[in-house]
């Protein structure tokens, strides 16, 4: 309880840090949000006017100041442009941002923790150099590119998944997750990447230790050294990059969606910034890194089931 208390402690730090970035940095970037929403016809006035409706012509400390108000009421604020609460703009767009980023950690997971310990087992063998040069293949591959080539070949030429889009609303569940079977996928394959090198050089690092080559010589068989002696004492620092995937996948999935045109996040976000948005541009970024810290944490007390070592 006391670790946990210093987490909470911990947390509510970083929040507090993130809030003051993320208000310093949106006021400090260029265009004004009342001549973006106005357009080219609107006249000073009017300029002049709607920033006063918005609290956008009083002092930054009072603008922070009433926001921080909002924010320890739960309220993330009204957006300009969609003239609607924050809270309820990200709500409607979550479902296929959590859905995608689930899909995609399963698919990196599905692929990178078999190929590392296959690689770490086989070491400077050529399975081990076929998927250490995947891994660096992964990470090399912009995602934009991968996520047009996986469109052009398996929803315009073979017809098998949609283009784009998330489906009609009133679409049954399975109908929407179809149109996210290319995105988990590209995601899924450029961040399988990071988790084959951390499950090979974790595993590595197990395999050498004397308990492991006293499973062998006790007669052993080598699946069981592998996996219940290797795999599971080599699991926190796999866990770790797992639970620091799924917290980018939520927060840094912009280019992937964009590309495939999902309602998600992601788009909401980019979005806002060419409107200069500041509600919604504060809100979203507030909540991804609210997730964030969150998996953090969650990753951090996981570690106690997965190493009873670690509680000592």
């Amino acid at each position: 309880m006391r670790y946990l208390g210093s987490r909470l402690l911990g947390m509510l730090i970083v929040m507090a840090l993130v809030a003051v970035m993320v208000f310093a940095l949106t006021r400090a970037a260029s265009g004004d949000p009342v001549a973006v929403l106005l357009g080219d016809q609107a006249s000073a006035e009017d300029i002049v006017r709607v920033r006063q409706q918005y609290g956008l012509d009083r002092p930054l400390v009072v603008q922070f100041g009433y926001w921080v108000k909002e924010l320890a009421q739960g309220n993330l604020g009204q957006s300009i442009f969609l003239q609607r609460p924050v809270t309820q703009a990200l709500w409607e767009r979550a479902e296929p941002t959590l859905w995608l980023a689930l899909m995609a950690v399963s698919v990196a997971t599905l692929i990178g923790v078999p190929c590392g310990v296959v690689s770490a087992v086989f070491r400077g063998r050529w399975i081990d150099q076929c998927f250490t040069g995947l891994a660096m293949l992964g990470a090399s591959i912009p995602s934009f590119w991968l996520g047009l080539v996986l469109m052009q070949v398996f929803a315009v030429s073979l017809g098998w998944f949609p283009v784009s889009g998330y489906g009609d609303p009133g679409a049954p569940l399975l109908e929407r997750l179809r149109h996210l079977v290319l995105p988990a996928l590209v995601l899924g394959l450029l961040n399988s990447a990071l988790i084959i090198r951390f499950t090979r050089a974790s595993m590595l690092d197990v395999l050498d230790e004397d308990y492991v080559r006293t499973a062998r010589a006790k007669g052993l068989a080598e699946g069981t050294v592998v996996l219940k002696h290797g795999l599971r004492n080599a699991l926190v620092p796999i866990v770790t990059v797992i639970g620091l995937t799924i917290a980018l996948m939520i927060g840094g999935a912009v280019v992937t969606e964009t590309v495939f045109g999902l309602p998600g996040v992601g788009n909401l976000v980019v979005s806002a910034v060419l409107r200069r948005d500041y509600p919604v541009i504060q809100g979203a970024l507030l909540v991804v890194a609210m997730v964030y810290v969150l998996i953090n944490v969650l990753v951090d007390l996981l570690y106690l089931w997965v190493d009873p070592r670690v509680k000592y």
